[in-house]
């Protein structure tokens, strides 16, 4: 009996063993092949995450602040009038322990997220001044980080937000000087030369960290930064390249273009074997319009790179599963931005507002300056709110990003495999005159302000025209399913093919109802619907999943 209990815990003892092994087997160093990320084994990766924004560097429209909060330096500034250096450093401590923790990397897998990008701020690993010294604080948070995302199989982007010197000369590189020092002062370029090796010497044999992010939004335009020194923006990344190499031939290094990341008319041919080329995407249009990718698209083929979107976000659920659908459709993964921010609900995760917090708020633009004990009470609350524990979760947001149910799928998402595809209309020539402008799909603008910051649109289809709409279901389970629909003028017919069932629907109204379209098995991954419209004319508005 003795030798079959000691058998049997030698079983266990080895199963556990080539568990643990096959766990830790899942991450392993990406490079690039082609227009593709692939892993050791040469399998594709999509990568697909969220910024970890504010945590390393505090951006002031985050804080709800004005002129004088507007970036990490004048934040810090902020929080020390108020409650006092001593306090105010212990505040800052703190804050950076408890605003990206284990449970924030754990949920964010939950999710079905792969990968995080954490903003970094050289001031955090680098003192300023004649003789900068390094500071050990910023590379303990991110070597955390990394464990973190190592045990739960998430890829770390580690991007350099604010360089030594500020590579924009705007709030959010923590400019000093409301120039681009980085570019000025040789001193500069020589200081984050040097941290980006410390970095790679740091993490050149950790494969959970999948690239280096040299710099982010070098040289906007409108403040004529990009006209003065744009030229210099690629020998700079070349250099850095070279420094890294010496230390690291393993990680990929992502490049961002001059002005906010987007032109890449700089970059003629990849000078390094390990490199993918970055953009950021936020479609601000007021109605609702989606940006054209095509400049891209036709740079990857010159440059047979991959290319990625770092950051993406800041808007509403419609553009959410618009543009991360389109971005998969085209092989293009993404960082969602930011993981959360306050009192907000286009964030998977919002912090709720400490009571009082507008008083910090206005004394942030040159108002009242709040009493010590209730300023420092204010931020004591804000430490707990922080916590993803005390943080509201939305589901909408979150689904509607990895264009997954249940969600509310609006009409004009239809999906981006072009005409035959994902959409048949009888006139290709005339082109939508709201949201996916390109396309012959008609789409009204149903909002009554067209300036508003989230506007509502629907389709319109007329007989024999159809459209086809993807999404995903991370489990086989039972939906119901409804839409949103008018007839354009005399009652129209449709046909709605869920996973090639066919419901068939009456639109015998002429104003927007919800109309139930039955219960229905989804499977576990990719699914899709289509709408026909058999006899008449039809607006869709949207199609619910819950």
């Amino acid at each position: 009996m003795k030798g079959i209990v000691i058998l049997l815990l030698i079983l266990a003892c080895s199963h556990f063993s080539f568990a643990q092994k096959k766990q830790e087997k899942r991450i392993s160093f990406l490079h690039t092949a082609g227009q593709d990320i692939v892993d050791e084994s040469g399998r594709k990766v999509f990568l697909k995450g969220v910024g970890l924004g504010n945590w390393l560097l505090p951006e002031g429209y985050m804080w709800k602040f004005g002129e004088l909060g507007d970036r990490p330096r004048k934040i810090e500034k902020i929080v020390a009038d108020l409650i006092g250096k001593e306090k105010a450093d212990r505040f800052w401590k703190t804050f950076r322990q408890n605003y990206i923790t284990e449970a924030d990397i754990k949920r964010i897998a939950e999710l079905g997220f792969n990968s995080v990008r954490p903003a970094l701020n050289a001031r955090l690993f680098l003192t300023e001044g004649e003789n900068p010294v390094y500071k050990e604080e910023g590379f303990q948070l991110i070597d955390s980080l990394v464990k973190w995302c190592k045990k739960y199989n998430l890829y770390v982007i580690i991007d350099m937000h604010a360089a030594p010197g500020g590579q924009t000369g705007a709030n959010i590189d923590d400019s000093p000087n409301d120039i681009p020092e980085l570019f000025i002062e040789k001193k500069y370029q020589d200081q984050l030369v040097d941290l980006w090796v410390k970095i790679a010497e740091r993490y050149k044999n950790e494969p959970t960290v999948a690239a280096y992010d040299l710099l982010n939004e070098p040289l906007p335009i409108n403040t004529g930064s990009a006209e003065k020194y744009k030229h210099l923006l690629e020998p700079l990344y070349k250099r850095i390249t070279a420094a890294i190499r010496n230390v690291d031939q393993k990680h990929m290094i992502t490049l961002e273009g001059f002005n906010w990341s987007n032109d890449w008319s700089l970059f003629t041919k990849p000078f390094d074997s390990n490199v993918f080329y970055q953009f950021h995407y936020y479609c601000w249009n007021r109605p609702d319009h989606l940006n054209g990718i095509n400049d891209f698209l036709q740079k990857r083929n010159e440059l047979n790179t991959p290319i990625w979107v770092g950051e993406t976000g800041e808007k509403g659920n419609a553009i959410y599963w618009a543009t991360t659908q389109l971005f998969e459709s085209k092989n293009i993964g993404f960082s969602f931005w930011p993981w959360k921010k306050m009192d907000t609900q286009n964030t998977p995760y919002s912090i709720n507002k400490p009571g009082n917090w507008d008083l910090i708020a206005e004394y942030s633009r040159g108002g009242a300056k709040p009493d010590a004990a209730l300023a420092e009470k204010i931020f004591n609350e804000l430490l707990e709110n922080i916590k993803i524990s005390n943080c509201k979760y939305f589901e909408d947001v979150c689904n509607a990003i990895l264009t997954r149910v249940p969600s509310k799928i609006e009409a004009e998402n239809y999906g981006h495999d072009g005409f035959n595809r994902s959409y048949f209309v009888s006139d290709t020539i005339n082109k939508s005159k709201f949201y996916r402008t390109s396309e012959p799909v008609k789409i009204n603008l149903d909002s009554k302000d067209k300036d508003q910051f989230w506007s509502e649109q629907s389709i319109e289809l007329q007989q024999s025209e159809w459209v086809v709409y993807t999404f995903e279901s991370v489990t086989v389970g039972k939906y119901k399913f409804s839409l949103r629909a008018e007839a354009v003028a005399d009652a129209c017919r449709l046909t709605v093919i869920i996973n090639n069932k066919k419901i068939n629907l009456e639109v015998g109204n002429t104003e927007f109802k919800e109309i139930a379209a039955g219960v229905h098995q989804l499977r576990k991954g990719k699914n899709t619907i289509k709408i026909l419209v058999n006899a008449g004319a039809a607006k869709v508005d949207w199609i619910k999943c819950n």
